[in-house]
């Protein structure tokens, strides 16, 4: 393709999951992305050295901080959900507690959605904290008490696309409108819709995370995640003197003044990656290279087991609360059809009969599902997360993340759904041989 011909046409994103941010390598004409197991490059003169190191000229100087292989994922997942840019880091988790570190400091506070996964809850009572960050839990189902919930010092807001493991939908334009009355950035965690689904930039959000770890890898085989920014957030309105003002570790730079549009992505890139060290590896930045270039086909299919399960459990005598909000009868379903209308992803949870007890007699039960503490694999996942995943929260925060004693989480692969319902039977016929016992 020519230059020309990319300058005059909007690629479809099944095109972009393939091209965007890499071309055949200039040295010896490899198609797929060479993986640069570098730790350090060569500089072309000490002039140069010097202009990378004072971020005068942007170019390699250490694989902690940037890496070819890394940034071809970096912008091939920016370019998907519409972003600026992006900047990778060794997990999901990193990347956002990296998203968060980069705008806030001691005596700052963040508005959050109490429907989050557990890991996510885990960090932000105890990372935030140990930050000297206030918190505050809010039902995101709710536009008045995110509004009601916003202080003098609140520098954020965020939630999931998808809720983890409710399943609720986030009102994504309602929040980011709330947030930038406020001037405030909406961050939104978009692991279980990926960019097919949904790309919550489109709606107002400013920043988006992900665990490629989940979809975007796609086949359980790496761990790392990604953080994208809009680049249209003014961080220069006075309320975030940590992206704004002089920084000391760069003799005074202001990194939005100077680089406007990529100011907060080069601060999280120069400064928060840097110092922190969460970097991804380029070995695993070339497998989530190869998981999106097969996003939409296996998003399409995950969604489309995902429905048949949910609506096969919807059935089940032995099962309740089905929290698929792709299911007719969800109360998200406007919102699904507003910002999901690819389908609601593949992960979902339900209450099995029996409480806990019943939970764990299911998991005894299957034997194609695998019984393990991950999402977003093409291999069908299942799990009891008030015994695992969420085990470290209270009952009310339980409650309040949707997650009861019986609770079991779903994450759909792709297998043959036929086979994925009789599994399932096979389970169901231990929690009722539990339940008569």
């Amino acid at each position: 393709m020519s230059d020309r011909v990319e300058q005059d046409r909007a690629f479809g994103f099944e095109t972009r999951q393939l091209h965007a941010g890499q071309r055949p390598d200039p040295n010896t004409g490899a198609r797929a992305v060479p993986i640069f197991q570098t730790t350090s490059y060569v500089f072309e003169d000490p002039e140069s050295a010097a202009a990378y190191f004072n971020l005068q000229e942007y170019g390699n100087t250490y694989s902690r901080i940037m890496n070819p292989t890394v940034a071809v994922f970096e912008e091939r997942v920016a370019n998907l959900e519409g972003g600026a840019g992006g900047v990778a880091f060794a997990s999901g988790i990193a990347a956002q507690a990296a998203a968060l570190f980069t705008l806030l400091q001691p005596g700052d506070h963040v508005v959050s959605s109490s429907a989050l996964y557990g890991g996510t809850v885990n960090q932000f009572k105890h990372l935030l904290r140990k930050m000297n960050v206030e918190l505050s839990w809010v039902d995101p189902d709710s536009p008045d008490a995110w509004r009601g919930a916003v202080r003098e010092n609140t520098k954020a807001f965020f939630g999931e696309t998808i809720g983890n493991p409710g399943g609720n939908v986030l009102d994504i334009e309602t929040l980011a409108s709330i947030a930038h009355k406020h001037q405030l950035p909406l961050i939104v965690d978009n692991t279980f819709a990926t960019p097919y689904l949904c790309r919550p930039i489109e709606w107002g959000a400013d920043i988006v995370v992900h665990s490629a770890t989940k979809f975007i890898g796609g086949h359980g085989t790496s761990i790392g995640g990604v953080v994208v920014e809009a680049g249209t957030f003014d961080w220069s309105n006075g309320r975030f003197p940590v992206v704004a003002d002089p920084s000391p570790a760069y003799h005074g730079l202001q990194f939005h003044e100077t680089f406007g549009t990529y100011g907060y992505l080069m601060k999280l890139r120069a400064e928060t990656l840097r110092d922190l060290g969460g970097a991804l590896s380029p070995f695993n930045a070339f497998l989530f290279l190869q998981g999106l270039e097969t996003l939409s086909l296996r998003m399409q299919r995950h969604v489309e087991n995902a429905g048949a399960v949910a609506a096969f459990l919807e059935s089940h005598e032995l099962a309740s609360n089905v929290t698929y909000a792709g299911l007719p009868g969800s109360s998200y379903r406007p919102l699904v059809e507003k910002y999901l209308p690819g389908g609601a992803g593949a992960v979902f949870s339900f209450d099995c009969a029996g409480g806990r007890q019943g939970g764990q007699d299911l998991i005894r039960g299957v034997s194609l599902w695998s019984h393990l503490a991950n999402v977003g694999d093409a291999k069908s996942l299942i799990i009891h997360p008030a015994s695992t995943t969420h085990r470290q929260l209270s009952d009310a925060e339980l409650a309040a993340a949707g997650v009861g004693p019986g609770t079991v989480r779903l994450s759909v692969g792709t297998e043959s759904v036929d086979d994925l319902l009789w599994d399932l039977s096979q389970g169901f016929a231990f929690v009722e041989k539990g339940l008569t016992t």
